[in-house]
C-alpha cells in the first residue's frame, strides 16, 4: 500500500465542516501567542537596548586621519618614515607621512573632534560614539568586506544582517526583515550580504534604485496587473498547498521552503511596499534637509538615508545603505579632493538621518554604524593613501551606546591600533549584545559543528554602552 500523504490543516478543516468557525478562531488566537514561521518577531536572550540597525557603510575605506582621528604629529614628521611604522607592511608600497589638509574641532558638550568636511555630522557630536582603535585581518578590500560583513575573511559565512534575522526575526511581516540599499553591487556582490548555510529565508534584498524610480515597482514583477487580490489570495492558497506537500515529500529542505516563503512574502509585499518606499510621502522640508528636494532625483544616497529611517520605523530589522557603486572612498589618488568630495555627499543625509530619527524617539532603540571595511595610511601614496588595517575609525549612535565620546586610539601617527583595540569580532559581539543577544549563544549547526557570527573569538566592549 503507498504511503498516504497526511492531511494538510486546510484539508482537515474542509472535511470537518462541523465547528470549523470555532477551530478558525482558535488557529486565529494562537497565532497572536506564537511564531507565525521562521521570520516571526523572537524573544532575544536579554532584554535588548535596540531593536534594529542601520549600517552606513562607507565602501573602500575612508582615511581615519581626514575624518575623525586627528594626528598633529603628521605635520611635524612630514615626509619620514619613523622606525616605529617601518614594520607596518600594506598593500602596496607608500612613501613618507602625510599630514591631513583639513582641520579638526570639537564638538558638543564632550568636545568629540570631527573634521571639517563633515560640518553636519559634527554639530551631532553628542551623539557619536568613536571607535578610534578598530582593527582587522588583511588590508584587501573583498576579505575585509567578508569580514566586516559576516566575522570571516571568505564568503562562506552568513552576513551579521542574517544572523540577526535568525536570532530575532523582524517585526514586519509584509516587508522584507534586512534589506540592502545601494546603487549596484559593491565589491563581493550579493556575498556581502548572503545567508550562506542559514535557511535562505534571512538572506538580505537588496534594492538598485535609480533616480526617478517608480514606488509601485521597487521589486521586478512584484505587482499583478490581471488579477485582483482576491483572486491572487486564492490562487497562491491552492499554489502554496501543493509546494507544501512537496516539500513535506522531501523532507523539508531548507532552500525549498525558503522559495516557498518567498512567494507570500511577495504577496504581501505588493500592499506594504509601494508604500513603504515612496518618500513623496514625506514633506518637502525634511526631503530638502536630507538633499531629496525631489524623489530620487538628487542623490541616490540622501534617498537611501530617508528610505533607512522608514524602513526601521515600519520594523526592518536590518538596513545596510552603501556608498556608490564599487569602492568610491577607496582613495590611492587624489586623496584630498576626493575625500572632500565623498564628505559633502554622505554628510547632509546622515546628519539628517541622525536628528530624524532622534527627532522620532527612534535613535535610541536604532543602533546606527558608519564606516568602512577598514582605513586609509597616514603616510602617502604619492597623491592618495593606501589601504590601512592596522588601525582605523568609525562610529555607532543610539541603541544603548554612550554618545559623545572617542574609544580607544592609534600610535601617534593614526597608523596602528595601540590602546583599547577593538577587532571587527568586538564589534559584531557588542552589536549582537545590544540586540539582546549572547555572541557565543546564538549558534547554528551545520556540517557538524556549531557556527557563530564572533567564530570563537570576540568581546563585547563593555565601556562604550550606557
Amino acid at each position: 500500500m503507498p504511503d498516504a500523504l497526511p492531511f494538510s490543516r486546510r484539508e482537515l478543516l474542509a472535511r470537518c465542516g462541523t465547528g470549523v468557525g470555532l477551530l478558525g478562531l482558535a488557529g486565529l488566537l494562537q497565532a497572536e501567542q506564537t511564531p507565525r514561521g521562521p521570520l516571526s518577531s523572537k524573544v532575544p536572550h536579554f532584554p535588548a537596548r535596540a531593536k534594529r540597525v542601520i549600517h552606513l557603510y562607507m565602501n573602500g575605506g575612508p582615511s581615519q586621519v581626514d575624518t575623525f582621528d586627528p594626528k598633529p604629529a603628521l605635520a611635524k614628521y612630514l615626509g619620514q618614515r619613523p622606525a616605529s611604522i617601518a614594520g607596518l607592511k600594506t598593500e602596496n608600497n607608500t612613501e613618507g607621512l602625510r599630514p591631513s589638509p583639513f582641520k579638526f574641532e570639537r564638538h558638543g558638550e564632550a568636545g568629540v573632534p570631527v573634521s571639517e568636511i563633515f560640518p553636519e555630522v559634527a554639530k551631532l557630536g553628542d551623539e557619536l560614539c568613536v571607535l578610534r582603535s578598530m582593527y582587522t585581518n588583511v588590508p584587501n578590500h573583498e576579505p575585509s568586506m567578508f569580514l566586516m560583513n559576516s566575522g570571516h575573511v571568505q564568503s562562506v559565512r552568513p552576513s551579521y544582517g542574517s544572523w540577526l534575522l535568525y536570532g530575532l526575526g523582524t517585526e514586519n511581516q509584509n516587508l522584507p526583515g534586512y534589506v540592502v540599499l545601494g546603487p549596484g553591487h559593491p565589491v563581493n556582490g550579493a556575498a556581502n550580504w548572503s545567508n550562506r548555510f542559514l535557511p535562505g529565508v534571512y538572506q538580505g534584498c537588496h534594492l538598485d534604485l535609480k533616480p526617478g524610480y517608480d514606488p509601485a515597482a521597487v521589486i521586478p514583477d512584484l505587482a499583478n496587473g490581471r488579477l485582483s487580490p482576491a483572486a491572487q489570495r486564492r490562487q497562491l492558497d491552492l499554489i502554496q498547498q501543493l509546494n507544501d506537500q512537496h516539500a513535506q515529500r522531501r523532507g523539508r529542505e531548507a532552500l525549498l521552503d525558503a522559495r516557498i516563503g518567498s512567494f507570500e512574502m511577495a504577496f504581501r509585499m505588493q500592499a506594504s511596499a509601494p508604500e513603504a518606499f515612496d518618500v513623496t510621502r514625506e514633506p518637502e522640508a525634511l526631503r530638502e534637509r536630507y538633499g531629496v528636494a525631489r524623489p530620487g532625483n538628487d542623490g541616490v544616497f540622501a534617498t537611501n538615508c530617508l528610505l533607512a529611517r522608514r524602513l526601521v520605523e515600519r520594523g526592518v530589522r536590518v538596513v545596510q545603505v552603501y556608498f556608490g557603486t564599487w569602492q568610491p572612498w577607496d582613495t590611492h589618488g587624489d586623496n584630498d579632493k576626493q575625500h572632500r568630495t565623498l564628505a559633502h555627499t554622505a554628510d547632509r543625509p546622515v546628519a539628517a538621518l541622525l536628528s530624524d530619527l532622534k527627532a522620532r524617539g527612534l535613535l535610541d532603540e536604532t543602533l546606527v554604524l558608519f564606516g568602512g571595511e577598514f582605513g586609509r595610511t597616514p603616510a602617502a601614496q604619492g597623491t592618495g593613501r593606501d589601504h590601512n588595517h592596522w588601525g582605523f575609525s568609525l562610529w555607532l549612535a543610539g541603541g544603548g551606546v554612550k554618545g559623545g565620546m572617542t574609544y580607544g586610539a592609534t600610535d601617534e601617527f593614526g597608523f596602528q591600533a595601540v590602546e583599547d583595540k577593538v577587532h571587527v569580532h568586538d564589534l559584531h559581539a557588542t552589536m549582537l549584545h545590544l540586540l539582546g543577544l549572547d555572541h557565543e549563544k546564538l549558534t547554528y549547526r551545520y556540517s557538524g559543528r556549531d557556527f557563530r557570527l564572533t567564530d570563537v573569538e570576540g568581546r563585547v566592549v563593555e565601556e562604550i554602552l550606557k
